[in-house]
């Protein structure tokens, strides 16, 4: 059984072997393996294979000076390596690198060769054959470039533990190692681009934007991340497409006409140079020069598409690209390359072909020009001068890249170190043993690298984090047209730096950016204008929110800044001007002591105290005289000082309210009116008493003495002592400040409890009421005494006064509310006064008496 797994592994290896062949590789011998896998074409030809005969491998087409360049960029750090007598010392790595033309199947048959070599190693097949020249087992794998690539490379490289380390993967979902127990990066994970992206469209304020990402395992993580982090901060994607460069034409017309068609000027591409080429070229063909790119990292310096034909339409392309770094020596190296001196690297022969436009002497493809199957080109010696002829493969002004690859062999490199000079007891294997480096195996390669912590000869400090990638940040260019050949330069216009705070992490330098290859001026990439001051954005039916209409703030709201969500609630001491745009203080009022409404109610109540004291005067004055005794004297002087006190207590109701004159004048003016309701109940119902008795007795005389007349009245006030009492301990009233109005702050006294003031005024109605009730029966009274009449009436006007002051008291709002009351107050206060002075006759009203006496004086 072991035999024939041994034969079968064997025939795989060989068929990986047999379709290479020797000029699709670049091999060098070693004590020491590593592979090596690189996008050296963009892609492969399509063919249709109908089965007809045994499937022949497909071909690759258009070769990438890049790719070559991250080759050589392995190669060179191997050299390196080999030469150094520090690093590995008396160990020789070799290496064994292949071509993925950037697609999957391709990179799957490179990957079958790595992993035929490992199980036959892993079998120990010395004893059916002398397996002791064959090629040393891969211990480790550089590549590949493509997330998607990498993701199935992974698959593989994963069942037998061999590690792998990408130089340009960039998917998020490589970052699980459930899943891709063996993969490891040299170039930051999507997780953070994607933010990053986000964080540029909000700096410059787009909330309107096109998404296109490549069909595959990087575009489409990488833009699902960037959905959220947009959802996140509310802005909003019109188009979301997938392209590839596999495409038909018709696709791509119709995903061009969609763009086209968009209000969107920003378009977000999380694609590879080969997929977001034929989009470019579309568009360039139709001179749609109005959009703004943000690149992803996969093509932000891809030379397929940063040409200088395309600038026109990808001027002004904002892009992230990986931190560029510095190989010494290797620019020279990169220049001595040659046909004949690279002898291990047969794809250095395509390279100096497809630079010089030429085919060498020995190229199969010369020979097929020969035979006419390909278009004839001329003969090259193998010696031109490489420096002369500019390809991206000699762009060495920023390594980015090539650096990664650099980096990812010298991690390989390191680790190995870090096992050669491991010390017994110190391991990281099993009781803290050590690796053997002369019987190592693949996964003991990836236990050493998961503990990777070293410093480069740049002073730079390489580990791999938690989920084996390794930390870098991103520098942000921007596409400018040189002023001397018109070719593409990548200006470095900001940074995006992932491990910073946040808030910190964007720094983007404004003056260098060139919008449209000439522009300063930030595009507009907005679903709906700017909402200007004093407005808000309005939600339109069946659109995004980035859609909006603007809508007028409402009477106290205001916006102060432009594009607003929402309208700003003024203070409640403030109300907003009429463009909305600021708040300004209200104008407070209250029934004030020099306005003319507040002095025309004050001279009334002084005038009201004065004539009463006038009056008091009068009596004090005339106090033995036959006509006062005859008014019933001392309760005449108690119902002269209730008036003088109803008339001050309007007073109160003037001025500023504060807390001690709103639970001051309520009760001041209840127990005032009530003292005087009183006194004249009990003047009228003594008349009534008498005149009912027709000859008074003694018990008449007694029981209706002066001393309980004052009882009368005082148990009638008590009663609304004890209200006035019940309601400042319970509900006190306070000054208000009434914001129902607009632009006004009415300061009013809030009076705790409504029920209790309906009680104060009730108690006073009901007994007003059997005031009226008993003056009313004393209608009838001899003619000359007409006092129980002017009694009714007066009564009846209190009646009018009070039922028109309830609905005229909740109607009212502000300061009229004090001023309501004070003209209750002042009106039932005069009727009294000039109804309840003295004696009166059918001839002449109540007053006339007392002037009459003022007149004798």
């Amino acid at each position: 059984m072991r035999l024939l797994l041994y034969y079968l592994t064997l025939l795989g290896s060989s068929y990986v072997i047999s379709t290479y062949g020797p000029h699709q590789r670049a091999q060098m011998t070693g004590d020491i393996l590593l592979g090596g896998l690189f996008p050296l074409h963009f892609g492969i030809a399509s063919k249709d294979q109908d089965l007809a005969a045994r499937p022949e491998s497909t071909q690759c087409v258009r070769f990438n000076f890049r790719g070559f360049r991250w080759l050589q960029a392995m190669i060179f750090a191997i050299e390196e390596i080999n030469n150094s007598s520090t690093l590995l010392p008396n160990i020789t790595l070799g290496y064994r690198i292949f071509d993925t033309c950037n697609t999957v199947s391709k990179a799957l048959e490179a990957t079958l060769s790595f992993v035929a070599q490992n199980k036959i190693d892993s079998l120990n097949l010395d004893e059916f054959c002398n397996c002791t020249d064959h090629i040393p087992s891969t211990i480790a794998v550089v590549g590949a470039a493509g997330s998607a690539v990498s993701t199935a490379v992974a698959n593989l490289l994963g069942l037998f533990y061999i590690p792998q380390i990408s130089y340009a993967s960039s998917s998020r979902l490589l970052s699980n190692k459930n899943q891709y127990k063996s993969f490891m990066r040299t170039i930051p994970t999507d997780e953070y681009q994607a933010t990053a992206m986000a964080d540029i469209i909000e700096y410059f304020q787009w909330n309107w934007v096109i998404a296109v990402a490549s069909d595959d395992e990087y575009g489409r993580p990488g833009i699902e991340k960037f959905e959220k982090e947009m959802e996140e901060r509310d802005i909003c994607i019109h188009l979301n497409e997938l392209i590839s460069q596999y495409f038909e034409d018709h696709e791509i017309k119709a995903l061009v006409d969609r763009i086209e068609n968009s209000t969107a000027k920003v378009i977000v591409v999380f694609a590879s140079g080969p997929d977001v080429e034929p989009l470019i070229k579309e568009m360039v063909r139709r001179n749609i020069t109005d959009r703004i790119w943000l690149a992803s990292e996969a093509w932000a310096i891809s030379s397929l598409v940063a040409k200088p034909k395309y600038l026109d339409v990808m001027a002004g392309t904002i892009g992230f690209a990986l931190k560029a770094g510095r190989i010494p020596g290797f620019r020279e190296f990169l220049q001595h390359v040659q046909p004949k001196k690279d002898s291990h690297n047969e794809f250095v022969r395509e390279f100096w072909e497809e630079t010089f436009n030429c085919y060498l002497e020995d190229s199969p493809r010369f020979q097929e020009s020969e035979n006419g199957s390909t278009s004839f080109r001329p003969l090259c010696s193998g010696e031109e001068d490489i420096a002369s002829v500019e390809t991206p493969y000699l762009d060495y002004k920023h390594l980015r890249i090539s650096y990664n690859v650099y980096v990812a062999v010298y991690s390989i490199a390191q680790a190995l170190q870090d096992i050669l000079t491991c010390t017994p007891g110190r391991g990281l294997f099993a009781n803290n043993s050590c690796a053997d480096i002369k019987k190592m195996e693949a996964w003991q390669v990836l236990k050493q690298l998961r503990h990777l912590n070293y410093t480069n000869s740049m002073g730079e400090k390489m580990r791999f984090d938690e989920n084996s990638d390794m930390e870098a940040n991103y520098t942000i260019i921007n596409w400018h047209r040189s002023t001397e050949d018109g070719s593409v330069v990548f200006e470095e216009v900001g940074y995006y730096n992932m491990h910073a705070k946040r808030g910190a992490k964007l720094f983007i330098d404004r003056t260098k950016i060139l919008w449209n290859g000439y522009s300063t001026e930030v595009p507009f990439s907005n679903c709906s204008e700017d909402c200007e001051p004093g407005t808000r954005k309005g939600i339109i039916d069946s659109m995004p929110t980035c859609c909006f209409e603007c809508t007028e703030c409402s009477d106290g709201e205001y916006s102060n800044h432009k594009d607003a969500s929402v309208c700003a609630k003024c203070p409640n001491n403030s109300w907003s001007n009429g463009n909305h745009t600021f708040c300004f203080l209200k104008e407070v009022e209250f029934l004030s002591w020099t306005e003319p409404f507040g002095i025309a109610l004050a001279i009334c109540a002084v005038l009201g105290v004065v004539l009463t004291a006038f009056v008091i005067g009068v009596f004090v004055r005339f106090r033995n005289t036959p006509i006062v005794k005859a008014t019933n004297r001392e309760l005449s002087y108690v119902l002269l000082f209730s008036l003088i006190c109803c008339f001050s207590s309007s007073l109160i109701f003037i001025g500023e309210p504060q807390d001690w004159t709103c639970r001051l004048r309520q009760p001041a003016f209840g127990v005032s009116f009530v003292l005087c309701i009183s006194c004249i109940l009990v003047k009228t119902n003594r008349v009534l008493l008498v005149f009912e008795a027709k000859i008074p007795t003694s018990l008449h005389r007694k029981w209706w003495g002066l001393n309980l007349q004052f009882l009368l009245v005082f148990l009638c006030t008590f009663v609304q002592v004890m209200i006035c009492v019940v309601w400042l301990y319970n509900a006190p009233p306070s000054s208000y400040q009434n914001h129902d109005i607009d632009e006004i702050i009415f300061i009013t006294c809030n009076e705790g409890s409504v029920m209790a003031l309906g009680f104060l005024i009730g108690y006073t109605c009901i007994l007003a009421a059997i005031c009226f009730f008993f003056a009313f029966k004393s209608r009838k009274l001899p003619e000359n005494f007409t006092e129980a009449k002017f009694i009714t009436f007066s009564m009846l006007i209190f009646f009018i006064v009070w039922i028109s002051f309830i609905p005229a008291y909740f109607s009212t709002y502000g300061k009229f509310v004090s001023a309501v009351e004070v003209i209750a107050i002042l009106a039932s206060s005069v009727r009294t006064v000039l109804w309840h002075n003295a004696p009166s006759s059918d001839k002449h009203p109540p007053i006339i008496p007392l002037l009459y006496f003022v007149m004798t004086l």
